[in-house]
């Protein structure tokens, strides 16, 4: 398809040369009976550039291609104006380069606020790489969850603060959906002051997608969501998704066991394989429970979380299992997992997520 639209955006553009000919007396063009001048030729020529350029830069997939995109149908457009009973049929295809410009805009936009935010986010961290996690720093923890960070290989590692997570994902937005939606994600969190930034790229089908920014900082959550970077379709915040959201930090803590340590979150052990994590930030507070096996790994988290964010929301039991685990920088932690709501009429497993790749205490 990007083929295609570079090939009508190619021929589209090539036209604009019939009006630079005539204009300057080059050669006779049938096609075009009113006159053109040499100056109006040549912003045919300046427009014929413009949309082969953006053409080439969308092909190149530059992220600058919708700003020469929308110059081009911009003179374009005034050209087909004026001269409106010749290149009138210009106006189709001027039209569908607005549209996919206006969505690489929104695309660009969208990316420059949350590159933005993620900086703000990422804002006064210490480098204490040279700090370890020690033996003795475990002690107070309860008996799975110093099994589970010798399991990991944290301990006798620098201690995270701050990791890079990148994903890949399937979701599926209702219970009755059928067809799993591919995504790819990208999240920075943030240990010493619990915070979290989350965008995802959902496509939907190929006409459209859906941008989305999850963000946990300062004890508030905040859930943007765009249909293909322009229009709102979610953009809430609130004490219940605040809590949702410290909450899903707290089970977050799988890919960085030395968070297990914060002086935000307090243990109770419930048995030889799990235990109970509560943790308060800033006026939000909530827990969720960790499930480990006999070798130490964490196979569960489940916290009873906020649904939705309305007035009639209640909570509602959240399940992230894990199938699968990777080392990344030496740490094991989990890869492969997919997250379930448990609702009365059954359960609704919407995510399916795969960790493609890890870094910890790198900030770009």
């Amino acid at each position: 398809m990007k083929i295609a639209f570079f090939i009508l955006v190619a021929l589209h553009g090539a036209i604009h040369l019939l009006g630079f000919v005539k204009g300057l007396g080059i050669k006779e063009v049938k096609e075009l009976t009113l006159p053109i001048s040499k100056s109006m030729g040549i912003t045919w020529l300046l427009a014929a550039i413009l949309l082969i350029t953006y053409g080439i830069l969308y092909l190149i997939h530059s992220k600058y291609a919708w700003l020469v995109g929308l110059l081009g149908v911009v003179i374009s457009q005034i050209l087909i104006i004026i001269f409106w009973k010749d290149a009138k049929f210009g106006t189709f295809p001027n039209l569908l380069i607005l549209l996919i410009s206006l969505i690489a805009w929104g695309q660009w936009h969208f990316q420059s606020k949350v590159d933005q935010e993620t900086q703000h986010l990422l804002r006064g961290i210490h480098d204490q790489e040279h700090q370890n996690l020690q033996e003795n720093d475990l002690s107070e923890l309860p008996t799975p969850v110093k099994k589970w960070l010798h399991n990991s290989g944290a301990v006798g590692r620098p201690l995270v603060q701050v990791g890079e997570v990148m994903q890949k994902a399937e979701m599926r937005m209702k219970p009755d959906q059928k067809n799993w939606m591919q995504a790819s994600a990208k999240q920075y969190t943030r240990m010493d002051l619990p915070a979290f930034i989350w965008t995802v790229d959902v496509e939907m089908n190929p006409f459209l997608n859906f941008q989305g920014r999850d963000k946990f900082e300062n004890g508030k959550g905040r859930m943007l969501i765009k249909l293909n970077s322009l229009v709102n379709i979610v953009n809430e915040s609130g004490e219940k998704l605040d809590e949702g959201s410290l909450q899903r930090y707290l089970g977050e803590m799988v890919w960085f066991p030395s968070l297990a340590l914060s002086p935000f979150i307090s243990w109770e052990m419930i048995d030889e394989n799990t235990a109970k994590a509560s943790m308060e930030f800033q006026g939000t507070s909530g827990s969720g429970t960790f499930y480990f096996n006999d070798q130490g790994d964490v196979v569960r988290f489940s916290a009873l979380r906020y649904m939705d964010n309305n007035e009639e929301a209640e909570r509602k039991e959240w399940i992230m299992d894990i199938s699968d685990y990777q080392v990344f920088e030496g740490i094991k932690v989990p890869s492969k997992m997919t997250a379930t709501w448990r609702l009365d009429e059954g359960d609704w497993t919407w995510l399916k997520l795969e960790v493609t790749d890890l870094k910890f205490n790198r900030r770009n």
